[in-house]
């Protein structure tokens, strides 16, 4: 289930890299050591449109990263994908029994690496049903870059 075309795979990775700057910038700002009450709340002034590749291509490095049907993850408007091996979704049931759904700045921030998938649980600002309910062990989706914590 795809969320990113391939002739956009560009325009979604700078859209990436474009939030992980701002990121990088707010880190700097900071001397590199941002309270967790910073790092929750933290969401980039950046264009709608951006916002949307950004979560897409992520959306997209994870998807390659764990492929499978039995974890559907939603970042609402912007995409949807299932994940990880595991029971698929029924003939009648479009939806496998694992449902994880993300506001766009709390997936963005998990998968940069700002915050953790204990941080954002904590906060109440995850809402995962099924055994299958923490990708901690697959976030953030990149290794280079600024940590935050």
């Amino acid at each position: 289930m795809t969320v990113l075309r391939q002739q956009d795979l560009g325009k979604g990775r700078n859209a990436y890299a474009r939030w992980r700057e701002a990121a990088d910038t707010m880190t700097a700002a900071n001397g590199g050591a941002i309270p967790l009450g910073e790092r929750l709340a933290f969401k980039p002034d950046l264009p709608r449109p951006v916002w949307a590749m950004a979560v897409r291509y992520s959306l997209f490095l994870l998807e390659h990263r764990a492929p499978g049907e039995g974890v559907e993850v939603r970042v609402a408007p912007w995409g949807a994908i299932k994940i990880l091996d595991g029971p698929a979704s029924d003939p009648h049931n479009l939806t496998p029994p694992d449902v994880i759904e993300l506001d766009p700045e709390v997936w963005m921030r998990l998968a940069t690496g700002v915050t953790t998938w204990a941080e954002e649980k904590e906060a109440g600002r995850i809402s995962a049903v099924g055994e299958r309910d923490d990708l901690s062990d697959l976030l953030p989706l990149t290794d280079g870059g600024t940590r935050w914590r």
